[in-house]
């Protein structure tokens, strides 16, 4: 039995790619801090198909220990896809940022993810229908003032995916690895970065996608031959090949 695992699965794009890979008949993998939503979010998967397995694991990757500990702890399972999409934001002029949260949301979106990011591919690098999808942002690919360390952890997810998925193809490798570059999307995480109460989408942002709708690319994205699926400034979602220039040591 193959699986899918999805972290950040909790809530927001996360939420919705279970639901969409489930639609596929994938069995998943949920993965998040907040057991709650993860349970709840295993009995929509069940009325989609009673037959798909879904399985939960509590993790909190802001502890960067705990990324091997998840990661080990699914040895027994053979995974065909991994979907790193946790990650955490931090809206703030860098001389008034809070540092806690900095250091937290590096941990998340760098440490953790470049952990499992290697072990998965350590394991499955030569596994026939494996991918790799990391979450990135188009602030990954853009800087955003205001949210300069959020945004440079972004450029991180992206380089690295980038650089690795160039790595797997110059050897050959049956594993593709992917960067799934999100504009604004209508969840938790803006309400989060700036700590909010809560942050009205309708009335704030000119152009949003829905989490639903975000899950819909990155399906497309799992489906194509492409590296990079990111969203544009006129909030286009475009298929493509890598971005960042890419120089061989090989």
């Amino acid at each position: 039995m193959k699986y899918t695992v999805i972290t950040g699965a909790s809530s927001g794009i996360g939420y919705e790619t279970a639901l969409a890979f489930a639609a596929k008949g994938k069995n998943l993998i949920i993965v998040a801090r907040r057991l709650d939503k993860l349970e709840e979010l295993k009995s929509k998967v069940k009325e989609i198909s009673s037959d798909l397995d879904v399985v939960i694991v509590t993790s909190d990757l802001s502890v960067t220990d705990q990324a091997y500990t998840l990661y080990n702890d699914l040895k027994e399972y053979q995974i065909e896809t991994w979907i790193n999409n946790a990650g955490l934001g931090e809206g703030s002029f860098v001389a008034e940022q809070n540092l806690e949260k900095v250091e937290s949301m590096l941990r998340v979106n760098i440490e953790s993810l470049t952990i499992l990011t290697t072990l998965y591919v350590r394991d499955y690098a030569d596994v026939e229908g494996t991918q790799l999808i990391n979450v990135s942002s188009a602030l990954g690919y853009v800087i955003a003032v205001g949210s300069v360390a959020y945004s440079a952890s972004k450029y991180y997810v992206s380089s690295f995916t980038e650089g690795l998925a160039k790595e797997l193809e110059l050897k050959g490798a049956k594993l593709k690895a992917k960067v799934l570059a999100p504009a604004i999307t209508e969840t938790e995480f803006v309400k989060k970065s700036i700590d909010a109460e809560d942050f009205d989408y309708k009335a704030n942002m000119p152009k949003y996608h829905t989490a639903k709708q975000m899950a819909g690319f990155m399906v497309d994205l799992y489906e194509s031959n492409e590296v990079v699926g990111i969203v544009d400034q006129n909030y286009d979602f475009n298929l493509r090949g890598q971005i960042y220039p890419v120089i061989s040591e090989f």
